[in-house]
C-alpha cells in the first residue's frame, strides 16, 4: 500500500522529520479499517500499529513527565499523561501535520467526514509513531513523539496537573446533592461537521450545556459551564 504520489510521501515524511519509511509500512499506518472491504487481500489496517504506537506514546510521555516533575505523585503524573495523550490532543497533532488528507479511508467513512473525526486522526498519529518505532526503533519514535507533542508538553510544564471539569463537577454535585450528575446527549448532528450537544443535569435541573466534535468534548464543555455556574460568587443585590 503506497501513498497516492511520491510527492505526498516525501512531504509527509519531511513534516514528520524522520528517516524515510518503507511505503508498505507508511501505507499501513495511514489505512483506516473501513478501507479493507474495498481493497485487495494484501491491504492491512493501521490498528496493529496504532496499538504499538499507543504503548510507545504512553512510555515516552510517562518518562518525560517523570523527569520534569520530580515531586509529583502518581495521581498527578497519571492525570498529566492522560491530558496529553487523550484523543483530542492527538487530533490537534494530526491537524497540525495535515495528516487527515493522507489517510486512506473507505467510501462510507469518507462520506461521513472521517478525515475530520478525532478518533481517526488520533489513531493515525499513534499508528505513525508505531511505524517509526517498527522501522527505526525506540530512540527515533521517542524523538518524534516529543517533537509532535511539544506544544502540549510545554503547556503541561507551565500549568502542571489539571483536574478535568467532569471530575470537579462530580465532587461539587456529590457534596451538594449527594447524587452523580447525568450527561444527556440532546443533539447529534451527522455529516462533514459532526457535532454533539450535551446537557449535564442534576435532580432534573440543567446545570450546563456544551458542544463538541465528540461526546467527551461536549461533556467536558457542559461540565465547565456547570462548574463555573456553581462556583460563581453571588451577585450583590442592587
Amino acid at each position: 500500500m503506497a501513498l497516492a504520489t511520491s510527492t505526498d510521501h516525501a512531504r509527509l515524511v519531511e513534516q514528520l522529520g524522520v528517516r524515510p519509511l518503507p511505503d508498505d509500512l507508511l501505507g499501513q499506518a495511514l489505512t483506516h479499517a473501513s478501507y479493507l472491504n474495498e481493497a485487495d487481500a494484501s491491504a492491512i489496517s493501521n490498528e496493529r500499529l496504532e496499538f504499538l504506537g499507543d504503548s510507545v506514546l504512553g512510555m515516552v510521555i510517562a518518562s518525560v513527565l517523570f523527569e520534569q516533575f520530580p515531586d509529583a505523585g502518581e495521581g498527578d503524573l497519571t492525570r498529566m499523561r492522560a491530558d496529553i495523550v487523550r484523543g483530542t490532543s492527538l487530533a490537534r497533532v494530526a491537524n497540525r501535520l495535515g495528516l487527515g488528507e493522507h489517510m486512506i479511508l473507505g467510501r462510507g467513512e469518507e462520506a461521513a467526514g472521517g478525515r475530520k473525526r478525532d478518533r481517526n486522526l488520533a489513531g493515525a498519529v499513534e499508528a505513525m509513531i508505531g511505524a517509526v518505532y517498527e522501522a527505526h526503533g525506540y530512540r527515533s519514535a521517542k524523538a518524534l513523539t516529543r517533537r509532535l507533542l511539544k506544544p502540549e508538553l510545554e503547556q503541561i510544564r507551565r500549568e502542571g496537573a489539571r483536574v478535568d471539569a467532569k471530575s470537579s463537577l462530580q465532587h461539587l454535585v456529590q457534596a451538594r446533592w449527594h447524587e452523580p450528575p447525568e450527561y444527556v446527549t440532546v443533539q447529534d448532528t451527522a455529516g462533514e461537521t459532526h457535532r454533539f450537544a450535551v446537557e449535564v443535569r442534576v435532580a432534573g435541573a440543567t446545570l450546563g450545556r456544551g458542544e463538541g466534535r465528540s461526546k467527551r468534548e461536549a461533556q467536558q464543555a457542559a461540565a465547565q459551564e456547570a462548574v463555573a455556574a456553581l462556583t460563581a460568587p453571588p451577585q450583590a443585590e442592587e
